[in-house]
């Protein structure tokens, strides 16, 4: 029997108030509203596996935004170089770890060419750019007149308009919810005098830069792919894209009467043209495939606009909601505005079937488009808070048992037991090289997280089924990568090894404090997997989960590693995430933890107040934060947190990188998600310490949720 969803509608300061959140008037108030194209992010719709950007026309007319899919990689033809021709003559370093070398995947000197070929490949690739034609005319977007564009959250549709030449043209803008195909409906007379249509141009994508944003793919090394008509009738057509060994196909359909040319045989864009003297509407739909389609499937924009209508009426009125905008203030306001902008933009990024988004989503790329194993935690563990079990299982165990293998044998390849998951991975599991993807560790007891919280969701038999392989090669490798020391009969994490912040020397990072207080948390998860189902835990994990080194503390804070010096000195050490508190804000409160109090660890949030420079900060930083902060009971400091100038989203609720990272960056939103609905749905156990629902949130707001279910 699942257990019951928490509802909770409450008026702080007034009482309880009674009745259902009226969802759709709360969404629409903060449909954003554009009167010029961005120079950074554009608006979008898609559905998680698949993401078209535009400009201010509705489609890519002047600014080049990106169409990307979770399925659209790329491999660049590998070296030449003798000896480092193919993946396998990648052969990493051997690091001395407690005594013996062990093999990790860092790049190797000796082994430049193919070491770099193995970061840098596969990355994602922009599918396609999709823009208005003004067939002769030199026309900039400062030559239209009344441009306004606006984003219909509850329907996923963008609507803009403008006039030129003194007649107005209006685009709507959609994406279908479970297929890779966008639609445009447009109207002006300009149809119908052949002075407008629409042209679909295709780039090139080599992957030698680590981020490209806003814009992905070079657009003027045309003779290095090629593109073909392979259809051409006469309300449909097929084109052909191949970049080396990639190929993928472009089907475009269209209602009434309107031929597809190539520009010239030296290009890859190609016009779309409708017959003059037509109706003053033309629509038209464009789907991307890594194999071609039958030539008779025909997409109309009004299929596809009714489609995702319903997709996401249904999406906003499931699972959890809240409703701030009974508050009586600016601030408010405007994390009511980032909690729906960031829904949405989650739902069109970070959703993706048997895969994780990459930190810049299907927004543009970032770290070659790769995606993180540790960011797992910020991409996909609010739809579990939410409710939103369905989406949550979309990526969720299947990406882990895709990957078991893979990790399975890395960890045979170092001398472990079970399974060593990567970090920077592309769709096969594969880790690229790198010092700090190879002895980062945080992102092992993800599983354990993610698993509870399904259970919780749903304590069933298959729940247990579904993630018990996972999670026994997962604590199989915990419990055998600790080692044990003999001189204090404890266990240690590390050396060598990066902690969440990665700022730290690795030879010399033993038993950081988040990571011991995890390591504990995933075993002891296991070892109640493993009750659950009758069966019996092994001796090795209790023994490790209880003979853990303890939290270390210096000077009656806790610190980020044993043994370092100057730690609230070095301005290296302040500078990056500080995880060390997310013991108790990320992490439940666990029983038995050697060295945990309350008072060090609020001495150790003071600390990371006076000494961290905030401003420098980024991402997740801040979420993390202000779950510590509400956990401990205060939530004007929480929202003060989600509201950090630091903590940025753009007008269209794009999370801003900053300095650090491209923007957007997603993690981002799914922080921020994550404490929203921990201070709404409250917490399982041990955390509530005498906190009832309202003091959850500051005492003067106007807070009503639903839905929600409780956080670890």
């Amino acid at each position: 029997m699942m257990p019951p969803r928490l509802i909770v509608l409450l008026l702080l300061s007034a009482g309880t108030v009674f009745g259902r959140i009226d969802r759709e008037q709360v969404v629409k108030q903060f449909n954003p509203i554009r009167y010029a194209s961005s120079l950074t992010t554009p608006m979008q719709v898609g559905n998680g596996n698949f993401a078209f950007g535009a400009d201010i026309t509705g489609m890519q007319t002047f600014q080049p935004f990106n169409t990307m899919s979770s399925w659209a990689w790329h491999n660049r033809s590998l070296p030449t170089t003798p000896g480092q021709t193919r993946p396998e003559d990648f052969t990493g370093l051997d690091w001395l770890t407690h005594g013996r070398l062990v093999n990790y995947d860092m790049p190797n000197s000796a082994e430049n060419d193919i070491s770099t070929w193995m970061i840098q490949n596969p990355h994602k690739i922009n599918l396609g750019r999709i823009g208005l034609s003004f067939n002769g005319m030199n026309i900039s977007e400062a030559d239209l007149k009344d441009k306004k564009q606006v984003l219909d959250l509850w329907t996923g549709t963008i609507t803009s308009s403008f006039t030129l030449s003194g007649e107005t043209v209006v685009v709507t803008t959609v994406g279908h919810p479970e297929q890779d195909i966008v639609s445009f409906g447009i109207a002006s007379k300009l149809l119908g005098t052949g002075a407008l249509s629409t042209f679909i141009d295709y780039p090139y994508a080599d992957g030698k830069s680590k981020f490209e944003a806003p814009f992905v793919g070079i657009w003027n090394a045309v003779a290095n792919h090629t593109s073909t008509i392979t259809h051409n009738a006469k309300t449909k057509a097929i084109i052909q894209h191949t970049l080396d060994a990639t190929t993928y196909f472009t089907s475009i359909s269209w209602n009434n009467s309107a031929a597809l040319s190539r520009v010239n045989q030296t290009s890859h864009r190609y016009i779309l043209q409708p017959s003059s003297g037509n109706a003053q509407n033309f629509s038209f739909s464009v789907a991307f495939t890594p194999d071609v389609g039958p030539h008779d499937h025909v997409f109309s924009f009004n299929s596809v606009l009714s489609t995702s209508a319903r997709w996401w009426a249904s999406y906003w009125n499931a699972g959890a909601f809240i409703d701030l905008t009974g508050t009586n203030s600016g601030s408010a306001t405007e994390l009511q505005r980032r909690i729906i902008l960031s829904q949405y933009g989650m739902a069109v990024n970070d959703a993706a079937n048997g895969a994780i988004a990459q930190e810049s989503g299907l927004t543009n790329n970032g770290w070659y488009g790769k995606f993180h194993l540790e960011m797992t935690m910020w991409h996909v563990s609010h739809w579990l808070s939410w409710s939103k079990t369905d989406i949550f299982a979309r990526s969720m165990p299947s990406l882990y048992n895709k990957f078991l293998s893979t990790s399975i044998e890395r960890a045979r390849v170092q001398g472990y037991s079970g399974a060593r998951w990567g970090k920077m991975s592309d769709p096969t599991g594969r880790s690229a090289p790198g010092e700090i993807n190879a002895l980062l560790i945080w992102q092992q007891p993800h599983v354990m997280w993610f698993a509870e919280q399904a259970y919780l969701a749903s304590p069933t038999l298959e729940t247990l089924q579904n993630w018990d392989e996972v999670i026994v090669q997962s604590a199989q490798f915990m419990a055998s990568y600790a080692f044990w020391n003999s001189s204090t009969g404890r266990y240690d994490l590390g050396p060598p090894m990066y902690p969440v912040g990665e700022n730290t020397p690795p030879n010399a990072t033993v038993n950081p404090t988040f990571e011991l207080a995890y390591w504990r948390f995933g075993l002891d998860i296991a070892s109640r997997w493993m009750q659950r189902q009758g069966k019996e835990v092994p001796t090795e994990w209790t023994h490790v989960a209880e003979n853990l080194a303890p939290l270390p503390v210096q000077n009656g804070t806790y610190v980020h590693y044993e043994g370092i010096v100057n730690m609230w000195t070095n301005t290296k050490y302040t500078s990056d995430h500080p995880a060390l508190i997310a013991i108790y804000g990320l992490l439940p409160p666990q029983s038995g933890i050697p060295s945990f109090s309350l008072p060090i660890l609020k001495a150790t949030l003071a600390k990371v107040y006076q000494t961290y420079n905030l401003s420098q900060s980024y991402g997740w930083d801040f979420p993390l934060l202000a779950m510590t902060s509400a956990r401990l009971g205060d939530p004007k400091n929480a929202i003060d947190l989600l509201l950090h100038p630091a903590f940025g989203f753009d007008d269209v609720g794009m999370p801003v990188g900053g300095t650090r990272v491209a923007t957007p960056y997603w993690p981002q939103s799914g922080g921020l998600l994550m404490a929203v609905a921990a201070m709404a749905g409250g917490w399982y156990s041990g955390s509530e310490n005498g906190m009832t629902l309202s003091t959850r949130w500051p005492v003067d707001w106007v807070v009503k949720a639903e839905g929600f279910a409780k956080s670890l």
